[in-house]
């Protein structure tokens, strides 16, 4: 029988067409760089190709080869953006290095990866240099920012032609590496194909997920070496948007840069929004009139946040996803009925996860029995399973698939998947506290406390308990010059939770840990409060 093929150009899904496309059609839209000491930096998408070229004869004349491992360990900022397209664009891999990640962690994970070069901010010189020694795969360290300790990013590029090819290959070719946190054992590698990046930034274009064109006004406040920015450097190119990129995170200087620059977008994790929103109450500042939609994710949104932004007209697009999904999942997207819903039930609607874009699938499995799959009755919590063309299939260098034979990915997320289709994570499996043989979610409380006024933070823990087997204890930081006490908050819990989920004990303590990620860190609270005894 004779097999009848496609008519249609062979087009390879390799991510150099992206910042091609941004180059020749969108050349003089912006990408401006706010650097730590102050100063500012401006070029624009043609400027970072012909920098992306340079930089890729550059790693060639280092001899760095198809499918090498190339490193960065650095804010957002226009070179570290010209890093991505030119590791990929002379064939290798960009491996984003967290520079908040302990040192045994950041040991493992670039001998891991074995990375040859290291591409840095000066900022973390001291972490290069007490590293260094402990990096026998890296031959060549370059500095974004200074002369000293290594060679200048500018000067090392600027001695190579902006003419060239970029490598040509494979659209499954690997093209980017990023590891997980590593909350549990080591942190393990996902290695991102040019096909599933590609299909992942188109997909990030959708109105439904980030909605950007060449209109769009982008400051991303989530991390370059965060779960691949979420994708927003590969979508941005593709939609020609203007970046706006900040190398510090303080929220005076975000408020001038959004003021300034006009942002229409932003997206960064809640405490980001948090510190934000704090300094504008202390100021007495308004939110920018030009932001239009605020993407959040990591973990989260509390609902007086979402209130909060949706009052004043802007768009929330409240996202889920991890490291593993590249990191799209599901985002806050407007349901069908949108116009029909009061404004009470579009703020509930938008403090949960929202609903998947075509190319993922969800689905919650029991607790205890991974072979029973739950009902989306917006009731019956699981274990939240994944899958899609940009979902991890196995770990870098791990021997078995991270998947079954049906390729579904178990997140290690509690959920419940309301009939229309809305994720509503109620906690991480090793997080939720079972009382009594009642489920209680930690998330669910957390952001009940943070409701209250006089909350600038909050975090659920289960306790042991001798009748109850576990209790939640709620560990809280106060907003600087706020007053409540432990009954006080106990009493305004009851009012937004079942009775059987309002903690036994409040905690007020100046701080709650993070991770490198920025998200609180359980497992630090629960060995500080490991010798915690309930009052009798």
């Amino acid at each position: 029988m004779l097999m009848l093929l496609g008519a249609m150009q062979d087009w390879t899904l390799r991510v150099t067409h992206l910042i091609d496309h941004a180059a020749r059609e969108h050349g003089g839209r912006e990408i401006v760089s706010r650097w730590a000491d102050g100063s500012e930096s401006r070029t624009n998408w043609a400027g970072i190709r012909r920098d992306a070229m340079r930089m890729a004869n550059a790693l060639r004349a280092l001899g760095i080869g198809r499918g090498e491992r190339v490193a960065t360990l650095a804010m957002n900022h226009h070179r570290h953006l010209i890093t991505w397209y030119g590791a990929v664009g002379a064939g290798a891999v960009l491996h984003t290095v967290n520079p908040r990640l302990f040192d045994d962690q950041l040991d493992y994970i670039v001998n891991h990866a074995e990375d040859r070069v290291l591409l840095f901010d000066k900022v973390w010189a001291p972490i290069v240099e007490r590293m260094k020694r402990r990096w026998p795969t890296i031959e060549h360290y370059i500095c974004f920012d200074s002369d000293e300790p290594a060679p200048h990013f500018e000067d090392w590029i600027g001695a190579y032609s902006a003419e060239g090819a970029w490598a040509e290959g494979d659209e499954r070719d690997p093209c980017m590496l990023c590891y997980t946190s590593g909350t549990t054992g080591n942190p393990k590698g996902v290695l991102y194909e040019h096909r599933s990046t590609m299909l992942h930034a188109l997909t990030c274009l959708s109105p439904g997920v980030f909605g950007m064109d060449c209109r769009a006004v982008m400051m991303p406040i989530v991390p370059m070496f965060h779960a691949a920015s979420w994708g927003l450097p590969w979508a941005g190119a593709a939609a020609g948007a203007k970046f706006v990129y900040s190398a510090v995170n303080d929220a005076a200087v975000l408020c001038d840069l959004f003021e300034r620059e006009k942002v229409t977008c932003s997206a960064g994790v809640p405490t980001v929004w948090l510190s934000l929103l704090q300094h504008l109450d202390a100021t007495g500042k308004e939110i920018p009139e030009t932001l239009q939609q605020v993407v959040c994710g990591g973990s989260a949104m509390p609902r007086a946040m979402v209130e909060r932004f949706m009052a004043k007209g802007i768009r929330v697009s409240h996202a889920w996803g991890m490291t593993e999904t590249s990191p799209i999942g599901t985002t806050g997207c407007e349901t069908w009925n949108w116009d029909d819903l009061s404004f009470e039930e579009q703020v509930t609607a938008k403090a949960m996860q929202g609903r998947v874009p075509f190319g993922v699938e969800l689905r919650c499995v029991d607790l205890g029995d991974a072979d029973t799959v739950l009902p989306r009755d917006g009731v019956t919590a699981g274990a939240l399973q994944v899958r899609g063309p940009w979902v991890v299939k196995r770990y870098f260098k791990a021997e078995r698939d991270a998947t079954g034979a049906d390729q579904w990915f178990d997140t290690g997320d509690v959920a419940v998947i309301h009939p229309d289709g809305t994720l509503q994570l109620t906690d991480r499996t090793k997080d939720v506290i079972k009382s009594g043989g009642e489920w209680i979610s930690s998330v669910e409380l957390e952001n009940a406390a943070v409701g209250h006024p006089a909350v600038a933070e909050a975090a659920a823990i289960g306790i042991f308990h001798p009748k109850w087997d576990e209790r939640p204890l709620l560990v809280v930081v106060r907003k600087p010059g706020s007053e409540v006490s432990e009954s006080e908050l106990r009493s305004y819990l009851a009012q937004h939770v079942a009775k059987w989920c309002v903690p036994d004990a409040v905690a007020f303590v100046d701080e709650i840990p993070h991770t490198g990620t920025g998200k609180i860190s359980k497992k630090d609270l629960r060995d500080r409060f490991r010798d915690y005894a309930w009052a009798a």
